[in-house]
């Protein structure tokens, strides 16, 4: 996925070489729930990589650097999101759809990803943050450039859709 220099010389290098090793995956797990679409994941994770090299030098620490490149990947993800290209194209997925490296197992797991990947990205971003990357409230909030109450709310809600979601499914049979 990212090309990065096999000796890299600075530490700025190595420390690049670094966050892509630890990160790439779960950014692209992320992207892809955000975006529902394998390649334009990629090409985000590529672009968040690219801002991220850009911003080392200017990293504060005011927060880890998972939150940070969290937040730098809901911000490329949003403007990916607004493009006109992808307003008029079709985002509905089905199980099929779903790559192989966000695939769980279980069946249960695969109700419960189809069923995440039907709620609003709003709601599905902070399911997604809570339970898969395990970040707490404040965190989620911080990346999100959001208030903490308002991250809670959202949880709240998206736990409710996807309970009804799943309730709807065992219904249905």
């Amino acid at each position: 996925m990212m090309e990065v220099a096999r000796d890299p010389g600075s530490d700025q290098d190595r420390l690049f070489v670094e966050l892509v090793n630890e990160h790439q995956r779960m950014l692209l797990h992320m992207c892809y729930v955000y975006l529902r679409d394998q390649e334009l994941a990629r090409d985000a994770v590529q672009e968040i990589f690219l801002k991220a090299y850009r911003g080392l030098d200017s990293f504060r620490g005011e927060s880890n650097v998972k939150t940070w490149l969290i937040q730098i990947a809901v911000n490329t993800c949003k403007s990916m999101r607004r493009s006109a290209w992808l307003r008029h194209h079709d985002r509905r997925i089905t199980p099929e759809d779903i790559p192989q490296t966000v695939l769980m197992t279980r069946e249960e797991d695969m109700d419960v990803m189809c069923g995440i990947m039907r709620l609003p990205p709003k709601l599905r971003e902070v399911i997604m943050l809570y339970y898969w990357q395990d970040m707490n409230v404040s965190e989620i909030a911080q990346s999100l450039g959001v208030a903490q109450s308002t991250v809670s709310r959202r949880l709240k809600h998206a736990r409710d859709e996807l309970h009804a979601v799943l309730d709807r499914r065992d219904e249905d049979g």
